[in-house]
């Protein structure tokens, strides 16, 4: 495979700034910067003023990996592509695979497209509009936004018995592995700080503890993904393993949420207090005394996550 970043522009001034780029590729400013930054996907040239400026080659660059990953390749094995070679793994991969049929740009279509297949049961209808989803709409966008609104709605739905557990199951289980194959395809760099990824003792819904895997590896971090339920003994164990600067656990519907205050206190009390303590889920109440302990964060949103883990990076 050839090395993209040693491509020559014929016209390397003027170029697109990333807005553009974004527009015309369907991609988020994120997801661009991960495959540039991390991947080598392309070689902008730079303004008088610094600014990155990326050429109409490298436009098409973006469309034929965006491509080529919503048909299933990870992005780490074909970003070092020539143009010749991704064009032709994308001819290959269409002819192989019949199209989908387009979904409407609305996230209200993404969102009811989703709905019908979970209520047919149809994983596999299910997951591929997630990973088209994905590529159409950027990691941020779905991990951020569009996921956590369509579980949102499948909570309502089951609640409201117009949903079944197993339907309810079923998108719980195909949601969390496409959100962690999307942590997995994000690499990160050499001495990347590290992150434990779980959900406490006697919380056993493991979503947001996904899309917290999903968000620390967007921004960059290591992540050790534990799933649902681990005791607090195995959680201090493991961050010690792998050097973790930072703990961060799901709370969406515990068990028993006295249960839980106890085992983050005692993470609190064994682990050093340079090592970050992160929390958030719906299922922390607004009166809970964890809500101001010290070496404690309570995050509302994956948005606050994000700002809080970029405050732990910096110190």
């Amino acid at each position: 495979m050839s090395n993209p970043s040693g491509h020559q522009h014929a016209t390397p001034l003027p170029g697109h700034p990333i807005a553009i780029v974004a527009e015309r590729t369907g991609l988020s400013r994120d997801v661009l910067r991960a495959w540039e930054r991390r991947y080598n996907a392309v070689a902008p040239s730079r303004s008088e003023g610094g600014q990155r400026l990326y050429s109409d080659e490298d436009i098409e660059r973006f469309r034929l990996l965006a491509a080529a990953t919503q048909h299933g390749r990870n992005i780490s094995l074909v970003a070092g592509c020539s143009m010749e070679e991704l064009l032709r793994l994308v001819a290959e991969d269409d002819a192989a695979i019949p199209a989908p049929a387009p979904l409407p740009l609305a996230a209200d279509g993404w969102t009811e497209e989703a709905l019908a297949s979970i209520r047919a049961l149809d994983g596999v209808a299910f997951e591929a509009l997630l990973r088209r989803a994905f590529a159409r709409l950027g990691t941020a966008e779905c991990l951020e936004d569009f996921i956590p609104h369509l579980m949102h709605q499948v909570g309502e739905q089951w609640v409201g018995g117009k949903m079944t557990i197993a339907q309810e199951h079923l998108a719980s289980a195909i949601v969390i592995g496409v959100v962690l194959d999307a942590a997995r395809s994000l690499r990160p760099s050499s001495g990347a700080p590290r992150v434990l990824v779980a959900t406490p003792s006697s919380e056993l819904h493991s979503v947001g503890a996904a899309l917290v895997a999903g968000i620390a590896a967007l921004d960059g971090w290591a992540v050790t993904y534990l799933g649902a339920d681990v005791p607090a003994h195995d959680l201090v164990e493991a961050a010690q393993s792998v050097g973790a600067r930072a703990v961060a656990l799901s709370v969406v519907a515990p068990g028993d949420m006295g249960h839980v205050t106890k085992d983050v206190l005692s993470l609190r009390t064994a682990l050093p207090a340079s090592l970050a303590i992160i929390l958030g889920g719906a299922g922390i109440p607004k009166s809970s005394d964890l809500l101001h302990r010290p070496g404690i964060s309570v995050c509302g949103s994956l948005a606050e996550l994000r700002r809080v883990l970029a405050q732990v990076e910096r110190r």
